[in-house]
């Protein structure tokens, strides 16, 4: 069974998510975008209270409002960070554009892992999937596990991600919300990268981006 603690950081309220399997207590860390040390404290208190085994760094996509915290963790555990084959060029020194673009002044170390779409990855007795749901960026992702998805800057209770950012497209987000709202089961409880948790249930009755695409 997998257990998902959410932590909103950063100057744009990003949802930053630890999740771990309640047997191993192996863990990983979805989109650490906090700026402060306080916010990685919180983080850390969390983790070291459970007694959680991080594993891994997943960025759902590579703006930095969701990166930005990759190099404290990254530092703190030893553990590697995996990012889409495709957002991959936002992190490390090729990253710093797209960084002063969003204002940001740090940039994450580069990444360890690249991801593709129909990937998993173990976390204890549990496996995540990657599904490849470009739009936001080209790169981003939605993580897929038990009846729980992070859809990053995707999908939003009540929106979807904006995609008039370089690298954005409209006709992707589109393609890549058909292909949630076809292969997420409707008691999915959504995690997003902005704003309050969801279900696809709820977004399929009440999302104006899903019920009018």
């Amino acid at each position: 069974m997998l257990q998902t603690k959410m932590f909103t950081v950063g100057m744009l309220q990003t949802n930053c998510y630890v999740i771990h399997c309640t047997e191993t207590k192996e863990a990983i860390i979805i989109d650490p975008g906090f700026t402060s040390p306080q916010e990685a404290q919180e983080i850390f208190a969390y983790i070291n209270w459970n007694g959680l085994k991080p594993k891994l760094i997943i960025n759902t996509h590579g703006h930095p409002d969701h990166t930005s915290g990759n190099a404290t963790i990254k530092k703190a555990y030893n553990i590697p960070i995996a990012i889409h084959e495709a957002d991959a060029y936002m992190l490390g020194e090729s990253g710093k554009p797209t960084a002063h673009y969003f204002g940001y002044n740090t940039v994450s170390p580069p990444a360890d892992t690249q991801l593709h779409d129909a990937d998993t990855i173990k976390i204890g007795k549990n496996t995540l999937k990657i599904l490849h749901t470009p739009g936001h960026s080209q790169g981003s992702i939605t993580l897929t596990a038990e009846n729980q998805a992070f859809t990053g800057d995707t999908l939003f209770a009540g929106s979807i991600g904006r995609t008039d950012f370089p690298q954005s497209s409209d006709s992707a987000m589109q393609t890549s919300l058909k292909k949630l709202t076809q292969q997420l089961p409707n008691n999915t409880t959504i995690h997003p990268g902005h704003g309050p948790t969801t279900t696809t249930n709820q977004e399929k009755q009440n999302n104006p981006f899903l019920t009018n695409p």
